[in-house]
């Protein structure tokens, strides 16, 4: 075993995490799959066994239901979703002109609703959010993630770049201190990947459910007991731009199976 120590910033007292040692290739960027037990990616790779793709059924049944005072549904406007969302999900967070910002699926998914539909917006964590963003992301799958960060995109990457590199929370740490400098290493009873989006909405079996990559951000923030941002706020759309951009090229893999 390795003792890696990390320092802290309550009451001067020295906060420890074990790793055990790992060798991850370096160069190209390796998805979460990669991280995962045999079993884990076993039960992704079967779409009968894969538990996610009950939500993303139930995002199909969605995508189809009119709603709102407009009466419509997603498939009024777009038609079939294997046709009109192939390549959706490996483009964004995108920038959105409307908002002079950018703009991840969820957030766009409720942009359409409440413009379009004229319907109520959904939580960012409802089964209606995750089966649709779900349903949306699986039609890219297979697909290479190929986010913009050029033009007006490039001032909101170098945020979420930041973000990534900031060290924060009681244990004084960065995103990057586990997903890049401990990739591949144990810390506790968890395998650390290199922190991919690619595969969400994602089913984890420490949930039992499916969650969005904002869950995961929060959850994260939550361990190295700093405060958290809500889900879908400008600092989260950021590192997910950011992440996104460092998982160029993997594949989509919504919805996938993570330990």
């Amino acid at each position: 075993m390795r003792i890696i120590r990390l320092t802290s910033v309550m009451a001067g007292a020295a906060v420890a995490a074990v790793f055990s040692v790992a060798t991850v290739a370096t160069g190209e960027p390796k998805s979460g799959y990669d991280f995962a037990e045999p079993e884990t990616r076993e039960m992704q790779d079967d779409d009968f066994s894969n538990p996610g793709m009950l939500i993303a059924d139930y995002g199909g049944e969605l995508w189809s239901t009119a709603d709102g005072e407009a009466n419509k549904s997603c498939a009024d406007c777009h038609g079939d979703a294997a046709e009109s969302m192939k390549g959706v999900k490996t483009r964004y967070p995108a920038y959105y002109q409307p908002w002079s910002k950018m703009i991840n699926l969820e957030l766009r998914i409720n942009e359409c609703r409440v413009n379009n539909q004229k319907a109520k917006a959904w939580k960012y964590e409802s089964k209606e959010m995750i089966g649709l963003a779900s349903y949306i992301g699986y039609q890219s799958r297979g697909m290479p993630m190929n986010v913009d960060i050029g033009g007006k995109a490039t001032p909101f990457f170098q945020k979420g770049k930041e973000f990534f590199y900031e060290r924060r929370g009681q244990m004084d740490l960065a995103c990057s201190n586990c997903h890049e400098d401990n990739a591949g290493n144990m810390i506790r009873a968890n395998l650390l990947s290199e922190g991919p989006s690619n595969g969400f909405p994602t089913y984890r079996l420490k949930w039992q459910g499916v969650g969005t990559l904002h869950r995961r951000f929060k959850g994260c923030n939550d361990n190295i007991r700093a405060t958290p941002y809500e889900r879908g706020s400008d600092e989260y759309v950021n590192l997910e731009l950011y992440l996104a951009w460092r998982g160029r090229g993997l594949t989509v893999e919504t919805p996938s199976v993570r330990n």
